[in-house]
């Protein structure tokens, strides 16, 4: 896959864009004025790989706020500012590493003025998030709704009226909430600018059909070397979002973080409760952060072949299995067994 050419930005220690890796990002659930939660919040982000943090920014208090919460947390925090410019002035005088704003709702170029001029005082990079529910009312018009053509022009006029002030710390997002809206967006803009593209696919809901939506509209667009850092958005815990988000880094071999599982469907010749080793083994190694892979296998016919890229498995038989490396048999275990040798010779592989 060839990598869309796109220039560099910095947002706090994490470099986007260029030959930078593509990152993780995620958004607090809580209210940010409540330090204490949302700074718990992110830490179990942090502890789960996320790499960029967005906070909303309602009103001052949740902008002073920001102040205290990066005492507390390691990653670059983004200041999430809608209507009021004067919170994004808030914001970066707290100390937020980066602003999203939203061009449909933060008004024309004489309210984006001032945001632009300290942003560019301060070395704070600002993303354009464009969102197809609220694109300005002119631009509706002009296009006959909220089409990607819609959304490209917003992004491009916000663009322009940075850079008339000389800023150029920009990136981009364009969002909409089905798939092929978005991704038309992000291949329209990329033809008309270099500038760094963030990626998502905004109010994507819950569940399968979340993570479907999500996988296939930011899966489509990296396989075609398109994105520099990405937001899964998904209704619940942002945990999650931070662990779709590697999968689909993985699914395309871009990024390695923690241990895959590969697990057979099973079928008739399945005699252990792969289910059950299956959920345990994930929970066993929610922590590790290390890149494995581990293949679990409901019978012997064809365990050990089926994954002999594995770093390491179990194939299981009636009331019993091997545990191999490589696609090589170690030696074999009773069912009874399989969690306890599986899960210490995964920490064992990811200590070394």
């Amino acid at each position: 896959m060839r990598r869309r050419k796109t220039r560099q930005i910095s947002i706090g220690s994490v470099k986007v864009g260029g030959n930078a890796l593509i990152s993780v990002q995620s958004m607090t659930k809580t209210d940010t004025r409540d330090i204490q939660k949302t700074v718990q919040q992110i830490q179990r982000l942090e502890a789960a790989g996320c790499e960029i943090i967005r906070v909303a920014v309602l009103d001052g208090e949740a902008a002073r706020a920001i102040a205290e919460i990066k005492k507390k947390i390691t990653i670059p925090l983004i200041a999430d500012i809608h209507f009021h410019p004067h919170l994004a002035l808030m914001a970066m005088e707290s100390g937020a590493d980066g602003l999203r704003i939203n061009p449909g709702n933060i008004g024309k170029r004489n309210r984006l003025m001032p945001i632009v001029r300290e942003a560019k005082n301060r070395s704070v990079p600002i993303r354009i998030g464009v969102n197809s529910g609220s694109i300005d009312k002119e631009l509706l018009k002009r296009y006959g709704g909220a089409t990607p053509e819609a959304m490209v022009s917003s992004a491009l006029r916000t663009i322009e009226w940075m850079e008339d002030l000389d800023f150029h710390s920009i990136k981009v997002s364009l969002k909409a909430s089905d798939v092929t809206r978005t991704v038309e967006a992000y291949r329209l803009f990329s033809k008309r600018s270099d500038i760094p593209l963030h990626l998502g696919v905004t109010e994507a809901g819950r569940g399968s059909s979340a993570i479907v939506k999500s996988a296939l509209g930011i899966g489509l667009l990296l396989s075609e070397g398109i994105g520099d850092t990405l937001r899964v958005s998904l209704t619940g815990d942002p945990v999650e979002e931070v662990e779709v988000g590697y999968e689909i880094l993985r699914a395309l071999n871009i990024r390695q973080r923690g241990v895959e599982i590969i697990s057979c469907p099973t079928c008739g010749r399945c005699e252990v409760d792969l289910t059950r080793l299956v959920h345990q083994v994930e929970k066993g190694v929610k922590g590790i952060s290390t890149p494995l892979t581990v293949a679990l296998m409901g019978c012997v016919v064809n365990g050990p072949g089926e994954a002999k890229e594995a770093d390491i498995g179990i194939a299981g038989g009636k009331g019993m299995g091997v545990l191999f490396k490589k696609g090589k048999v170690v030696r074999k275990l009773m069912e009874s067994e399989f969690v306890f040798a599986l899960l210490k010779e995964i920490y064992e592989m990811a200590n070394e």
